[in-house]
Parts: structure tokens; sequence; C-alpha cells
């Protein structure tokens, strides 16, 4: 399997790398990403749960980036064992472009996969990588944008203006905060 794809994310490179290389940013953004813990230098052990078509199992793998080139590039070989449903491995190259205040993120990526997975058909394997891929960096851009803290903001803004403080007691940076892991709770169970 291969894929190549170009997003723009909107904020400069610099922040784009440090949320690149932060693990539980990447875990709250991968779908279906339960765990991400250390294994050496630029390496990481994953534990995720992935469908694909009718098969769905729960993964666990590692990850380690390899050419690390800040704040330009780096590449990441990754592989996984399913049990039954299969394995997968691969590498993806990812770069970073900087466009005026934004920036474009380029990635390709080659996969193989084996076991109950690879007899789905390469269009379900295709299809479903590309949803990951998609889902991943809607929750991606909104995170490094700030665009959930800032409809939070919005969002206590008109709580006070309609009811004043809750209860009383709370102050308006409490209610925002209480917002904010609410928020933050239903954007990760987002499909």
């Amino acid at each position: 399997m291969e894929m190549n794809q170009t997003q723009r994310l909107p904020v400069p490179r610099d922040i784009a790398w440090a949320a690149l290389n932060d693990p539980e940013l990447l875990r709250q953004c991968i779908p279906g990403c339960e765990s991400i813990e250390p294994d050496g230098d630029n390496a990481w052990q994953l534990a995720l749960t992935a469908a694909v078509g009718p098969v769905k199992a729960r993964f666990k793998g590692r990850m380690a980036l390899q050419d690390i080139q800040p704040p330009e590039s780096y590449t990441i070989a990754f592989d996984g064992q399913g049990g039954a449903a299969g394995f997968g491995k691969g590498v993806a190259r990812v770069s970073l472009a900087p466009d005026g205040d934004e920036t474009l993120l380029t990635y390709a990526v080659t996969a193989q996969v084996g076991g109950k997975i690879a007899q789905i058909g390469s269009r379900l394997i295709d299809a479903a990588a590309r949803k990951m891929a998609d889902t991943f960096f809607v929750r991606f851009t909104e995170v490094v944008s700030g665009s959930d803290a800032e409809a939070d903001t919005e969002a206590a803004n008109t709580d006070n203006d309609a009811g004043g403080q809750a209860d009383g007691a709370s102050t308006a940076g409490e209610q925002q905060e209480g917002k904010r892991k609410r928020s933050w709770t239903a954007w990760i169970s987002k499909p």
C-alpha cells in the first residue's frame, strides 16, 4: 500500500514540528490509539484498535523516528501485530515546509499488511488507511490551531453572559476549564 498527501496546517512550522513530536498530543489525535510509551531514543511502543472492513483488532507495535532533521523532516518506521488479524509494517516520510504563517505537511507512506487483513482486499485497506489519516489530520489541525480552545472561550463567555457564575461559587476560569475538559472528551471520541 502506498499513500501520499499534503495537508495545510494553520500554524508556523516550529509549532507543527513540536506538535508532531508530542506523544500525548499524537495519542489524542491517532484514531483508536490507547497508549504511546517511550521505548528508547526517538522510539515508542503503541497500542491501538483499528477496523478494516469486517476485521477489528487491537494492535501493538513500535514506531521509531529516523533521519531526523528538525524542523524540516523525519522518517517513521513502524510495525505492529494484531494477533490473528494480522500485521502491518512500513515507513512514512514526513516533511514540513513553511508557507507564510502556515505549514505544508507532506507525507508518503509505504506499508505492507499480512494475515486476515491482507485477505480483505486492497481497496478496503486503502479506504481504511485514508479514513484514519483524514481523521488524524482533522484532529491534529484542531489541536495545533487551538480551534477547540477558542470555541470553549466563546462558550464560556456566552454562559457567563446568560447566567453568571454557576452556583455563585466558581470563577469564569474554572467554568472555562471545566468546559475545556468536557469538550476534549467529546472531541477525542468523535469517529
